[in-house]
């Protein structure tokens, strides 16, 4: 017996797991004067608390020939302010024995500290000193809108297959510049950006209105309230502008090019298929069939394409699990001797077919235990799990709906999956583009004698 039919078979022995346990994690939100929205989740199985602030403003905000403002400013978060030097955040949190760090998307901007229960309120204190006397000179504008720069040459335009993730998402929402530029910023907005542009971004979006603050470990519930109250409660609340997707209904027609990756080794692919926000109830569907598909070496699709017919060297497929307008990608590398039309065609025949047929039964339940294998690995500590109930509080105005996934995952059918692939992984509801190396220099050829 095969090594994978052993596999399949082992997992057809293993019962069903029963529905999932309502998640036992207590939450309690408030909301400041000021307009800051708190949430706590107290957790006291290890001497730990995590701290995360979330601002409703991501690259999404951004507007033609104003790009990488969001980025720009995780970087100038750890400028100093008038009471921490240039990178002291850092240090001063490694030495009370924890770690800190940021990020920046196209739907938020994200900061976070997880430290030691005695130092919960320095985490706090931290907090709300750069959200009032940040840094903001000319000298810390110019110093991080280079090494913004000097990141986007490293990371984005010199890495194999990296600017081909970026024209995908042009491909995808022609017209919706919300998702369509990239967060770091194009290169000629990064060098054309104005100082004082730079000063009215933050005090625009990093104030209280804006942000999302949570403390989740071993705190009480109340003392932890007490002591948000005493770090931010004076801080005014600012009037950032609401933040509100535009709708968005993609061009009729599948849309499709190639570009050539000067630094791609092999020819690769992108498909890219709209479809609703995360969390809308087709999301749900779709989440398990890209978890059904690739997740795992006897995943059916991973290994037909990868290990039986040896199309592709790499795969992915899934959700990019976005506020706004998501999309369903699959980004694949090919086999040496392989190009893209070729493996497309059979991703085609994937769909298609679960178009017509839906998956087993059997597949699905290794789908749901897979994903609530994920979800319980995304909350498992503090400080993840204090990032996940800032994104529900910010983005869906709820983080206990956060503790109601597992629910929403588990009563996905098999006609669920089918409906939503025959709705949405249309080829007139996609963008696709083929990534090819470039061509071979020409042989070189001898020069004739005199």
């Amino acid at each position: 017996m095969t090594r994978i039919a052993s596999a399949a078979l082992a997992l057809a022995l293993l019962p069903s797991l029963a529905p999932a346990a309502p998640l036992d994690i207590p939450i309690t939100t408030r909301t400041l004067p000021n307009r800051l929205r708190v949430v706590v989740a107290p957790n006291h199985l290890v001497p730990t608390v995590a701290v995360s602030v979330h601002y409703d403003v991501g690259s999404a905000v951004e507007t033609p020939g104003r790009t990488g403002f969001a980025h720009l400013f995780e970087h100038m978060m750890f400028e100093g302010t008038a009471n921490v030097g240039k990178m002291e955040h850092f240090a001063i949190v490694a030495e009370a024995g924890g770690i800190c760090n940021g990020s920046t998307g196209p739907d938020h901007t994200e900061y976070w500290e997880s430290v030691p229960r005695n130092a919960f309120e320095l985490a706090l204190w931290l907090e709300a000193d750069r959200m009032t006397t940040l840094d903001l000179s000319p000298a810390n504008f110019e110093n991080q809108r280079d090494a913004v720069i000097q990141e986007r040459q490293e990371n984005y335009d010199n890495q194999a297959y990296v600017p081909s993730f970026l024209r995908i998402n042009e491909l995808a929402y022609p017209g919706y510049f919300a998702y369509s530029h990239s967060v770091i910023g194009d290169r000629a907005d990064l060098e054309a950006m104005p100082f004082q542009d730079t000063v009215t971004f933050f005090h625009t979006h990093y104030v209280p209105a804006n942000a999302v603050l949570v403390v989740a470990g071993d705190v009480d519930p109340d003392a932890a309230f007490a002591a948000v109250e005493t770090y931010f409660g004076k801080i005014p609340a600012g009037d950032p502008p609401p933040f509100v997707f535009p709708d968005y209904a993609p061009p009729a027609g599948e849309r499709v090019e190639s570009l050539v990756d000067p630094l791609a080794p092999l020819p690769a692919f992108h498909i890219a298929w709209n479809v609703p926000p995360f969390r809308s109830p087709d999301s749900y569907a779709l989440d398990l069939l890209g978890t059904w598909l690739t997740d795992g070496e006897t995943a059916p699709m991973y290994r037909d394409l990868v290990k039986d017919r040896a199309l592709v060297a790499q795969l992915s497929v899934g959700l990019d699990e976005r506020r706004g307008p998501d999309l369903f990608s699959v980004f694949a590398v090919c086999a040496p001797g392989h190009e893209p039309a070729e493996a497309r065609a059979a991703v085609d025949e994937w769909i298609d077919r679960i178009a017509a047929e839906g998956i087993p039964d059997d597949g699905l339940q290794r789908a749901k235990n897979l994903r609530r294998k994920g979800f319980l690995e995304e909350i498992r500590t503090n400080l993840r799990l204090a990032n996940q109930l800032a994104r529900y509080q910010l983005y869906y105005g709820d983080a206990a709906l956060l503790l109601g996934e597992l629910d929403r995952w588990d009563a996905v059918t098999t006609e669920d999956v089918r409906r939503a692939v025959g709705t949405w992984l249309r080829r007139d509801n996609r963008a696709v583009l083929d990534v090819l190396p470039p061509p071979p220099p020409p042989p070189e050829t001898e020069s004739p004698l005199p």
